[in-house]
């Protein structure tokens, strides 16, 4: 997992898909700390799943960690929600499934 701090050390490392989320969730949700892991290797068992990795697809499903101030005042299901809705274009061209944790600075801080 990456965080804002030395994102830049490891882009090389994240794949074009990874890079696309990363920008698309710093750009709409301004966050002080993002992790992305990429998953989709755990998940190449999924054979119903026509996108996916048996399918030659790679980058399908990733774990998020989010803190915003974007969340303040939002419920669980909703954060969800937009962060679903900003990455929809990449739901539609093969990502399959986000695994989300999604906290406000203070709710931050209390788990620290």
């Amino acid at each position: 997992m990456t965080s804002l701090s030395d994102s830049s050390a490891l882009s090389k490392a994240e794949g074009v898909r990874m890079q696309r989320v990363r920008n698309v969730l710093e750009k709409t949700f301004n966050p002080i700390v993002l992790e992305i892991d990429d998953e989709s290797h755990r998940h190449a068992h999924h054979k119903a799943m026509v996108r996916g990795p048996e399918a030659g697809a790679t980058e399908t499903h990733f774990r998020v960690l989010m803190v915003s101030a974007a969340f303040e005042g939002v419920n669980r299901v909703n954060r969800s929600r937009m962060v679903h809705e900003a990455l929809a274009p990449e739901f539609s061209s093969g990502l399959h499934a986000l695994a989300l944790t999604l906290r406000t600075p203070q709710e931050s801080e209390k788990v620290a």
